[in-house]
């Protein structure tokens, strides 16, 4: 018995060492096949240290933490920039979550019966999140120039995408119970809709909507990078112009926003979905 036990483990023991050999082989075959040359990456890596301890130092050689006021000198300037940021992902989540709330009545297939619908619905769906935000701001911006417009544009699209798919699967998990007795009393589709389906799922709709305003801040903040507004834009500027107080202050910020906005939405989606923990 106490035999078979050690076979057993020794067996075990050997698949783990092979499987994590397989995974050695193939991380080297990948990196060989997207040509990543570590020795390049250990004769620049220095390069990259000295860059992360210059953006942490004013231009006088004295650390940022030593003169807050010279490290914020554009605090109002790019706090109204972080505030578009901010507009920009407000208004992408709103036209996206509006657009995903239309379509994914269409995609899931326990409310709609053709399947046709479903089909080119969910294609749709897949093409709007499978091209970047940063290809769709690229296109708004030669169509409408720079600024805002394309940015939001682009969350929007790829937001309807995301969520639409998220939604869908909601919708398609609810109990069919309700829509049975809405058909029952002669009701409609969209009645259907109204009073049996999105009782069930209107709290984790608004949980997801919360949770794709964070991601779309911090996707608005690189959009900039291509002329869609923002602080993105800024940012962009400072780097080029080798402007390295100014490229930790913007990131800074940035960092601390999204972390405010995480906890924010965090605690109202938990009350949402009834998850709040006690304190």
């Amino acid at each position: 018995m106490e035999m078979a036990y050690a076979q057993a483990v020794a067996f075990k023991r050997r698949q783990l060492w092979l499987g994590l050999l397989l995974l050695a082989v193939l991380v080297l075959l990948s990196g060989h096949v997207a040509e990543i040359s570590f020795s390049k990456l250990y004769q620049h890596i220095g390069g990259f240290a000295s860059y992360i301890d210059r953006i942490f130092h004013l231009e006088n050689g004295r650390p940022v933490i030593s003169d807050p006021a010279e490290w914020f000198w554009g605090w109002k300037k790019w706090l109204a920039l972080m505030g578009e940021t901010l507009l920009m992902a407000y208004l992408g989540t709103l036209l996206g979550a509006t657009a995903a709330f239309v379509l994914c009545f269409l995609a899931s297939q326990n409310l709609t019966k053709s399947n046709g619908v479903v089909f080119f619905t969910r294609r749709f769906m897949e093409f709007c999140r499978t091209v970047p935000e940063l290809v769709f701001a690229l296109i708004f911006v030669v169509a409408f120039s720079l600024g805002p417009l394309p940015g939001i544009l682009a969350l929007a699209i790829h937001t309807a995408g995301a969520l639409g798919k998220l939604f869908a699967e909601a919708v398609e998990n609810i109990d069919m119970k309700p829509v049975d007795g809405v058909v029952a009393t002669g009701g409609n589709w969209l009645h259907k809709i109204r009073f049996a389906v999105l009782p069930q799922v209107a709290s984790n709709f608004a949980s997801y909507a919360l949770l794709r305003f964070e991601i779309n801040v911090r996707g608005a903040s690189v959009l900039g990078f291509v002329g869609a507004g923002g602080i993105g834009q800024t940012l962009l500027e400072v780097i080029r112009k080798f402007y390295y107080a100014d490229v930790s202050a913007l990131l800074v910020m940035i960092i601390a926003t999204v972390m405010i906005i995480d906890a924010v939405t965090e605690r109202i989606r938990h009350k949402l979905i009834g998850l709040e923990t006690k304190s």
